[in-house]
């Protein structure tokens, strides 16, 4: 994959990792206006090729100062929003009422404040049980795609302390799926139950962009980026693209245990 030419101050260090494009920036602030740049760049680009675009967001309180981002100016006024479509990578198996469901808090940060249409975005049904909330998602999926290929424009996603992404917790089962597009996952150790995509799915997205900022991230990233294969342990590493683009959107800190 030829690298991705940028214009401008905004990505002020690049690296290249294999097939992923690193971008490094010195404060979180920084990262999340780069990341938000590149939102607008590919969410622009679908919807002059193809009139529409399909958006997965991340939940956690990393996105979330992103959607509050993309719903100020200037970013709020660069895009066509009726024309996109907003999917889930995974949902804690809390109600919708609760302050820790991610499709709450997209809507309180991003939805509400930028009046997305309610038919625009394909929120996780946590009143089912979750295999049955899987299931669901994953027809929805389907349905919304018909017959074009299975591929979100562009995919957001975080990184745990624990090299987690999406609900991909280290040891759990739905780390070797490789039919299911959607899965419900129950960890254990804090036992709760989570939904997610899976990664075969979120690997054939067209675009996929990782936000990670803080020291506490720095090892996370260290194993992920250069670390030895091992997706039980550190399963943001099944996270691989061969034909779309992978950007990694890094503060220094969180950057700190990859530089050379």
């Amino acid at each position: 994959m030829p690298p991705m030419a940028f214009i401008g101050s905004l990505y002020p260090k690049m690296e290249k990792i294999n097939k992923m494009e690193l971008h490094i920036y010195k404060t979180p602030e920084e990262t999340m206006n780069g990341l938000a740049t590149h939102f607008v760049k590919i969410v622009s680009a679908a919807i002059a090729e193809k009139g529409e675009c399909t958006v997965v967001l991340s939940g956690g309180n990393s996105p979330k100062k992103l959607y509050e981002l993309l719903a100020r100016p200037p970013y709020n006024q660069q895009i066509d929003w009726d024309h996109i479509y907003f999917f889930f990578g995974d949902e804690r198996y809390v109600p919708f009422t609760d302050p820790d469901n991610n499709g709450a808090m997209a809507k309180k940060t991003l939805f509400d404040p930028i009046r997305i249409p309610d038919a625009n975005i394909f929120y996780m049904n946590t009143s089912l049980p979750p295999a049955e909330s899987a299931a669901k998602y994953s027809q929805r999926i389907l349905t919304h795609f018909k017959k074009k290929p299975l591929q979100f424009d562009l995919v957001l996603l975080g990184l745990g302390d624990d090299a987690h992404t999406a609900s991909l917790f280290p040891h759990t089962p739905v780390l070797k799926e490789h039919k299911a597009l959607v899965k419900a996952v129950y960890l254990e150790d804090k036992q709760v139950n989570r939904i997610t995509l899976t990664a075969p799915l979120i690997n054939e997205a067209h675009n996929i962009a990782f936000l990670v900022y803080g020291e506490s991230k720095a090892k996370a990233v260290h194993e992920v980026l250069k670390g030895k294969r091992d997706i039980e342990n550190y399963p943001a590493q099944l996270i691989e693209t061969e034909m779309g683009a992978l950007d990694w959107f890094l503060d220094e800190a969180a950057a700190s245990g990859i530089k050379n």
